[in-house]
């Protein structure tokens, strides 16, 4: 009789588990504000410097998206894939600056307090940073 193991399964449950555990911790929720956003080699930041934007939850995976400036209030949606490498936004086309930002986009860097985002399937010079407040 010969026993076989596969820790693989045991690993990306774990990396899953720490993943859910993390976007639930640190960006679900959380208040973030854009601290950059270049399109090619414009820097169009100031275009979301009184914008908030926070993830609400239906689920880990996706849910509604809140972006705030001042007292009006902006409702789209978010989502991401299961592994958390991708992340879909998707808020109002009527609203100009939002039509940057509503795109699926790629995490390049989360390190707390800053996600770092580049877009989703291209090497096209655009960039996000969002920092949680």
């Amino acid at each position: 009789m010969v026993l076989t193991f596969s820790c693989k399964k045991s690993i990306d449950s774990l990396s899953q588990s720490l993943m859910e555990k993390y976007f639930e911790k640190y960006i679900i929720g959380s208040d973030f504000v854009v601290t950059l956003a270049k399109d090619s080699t414009a820097d169009i930041t100031a275009n979301y410097q009184n914008y908030k934007f926070v993830l609400l939850e239906t689920d880990l995976y996706h849910g509604p998206l809140k972006a705030t400036n001042g007292s009006h209030e902006y409702m789209g949606t978010w989502k991401t894939n299961e592994d958390y490498s991708k992340l879909d936004i998707a808020l109002p086309d009527s609203i100009t600056v939002f039509r940057f930002l509503s795109r699926s986009w790629k995490f390049t860097k989360k390190e707390n307090p800053t996600l770092q985002l580049a877009p989703w399937g291209s090497s096209a010079p655009i960039v996000l940073h969002m920092t949680r407040q």
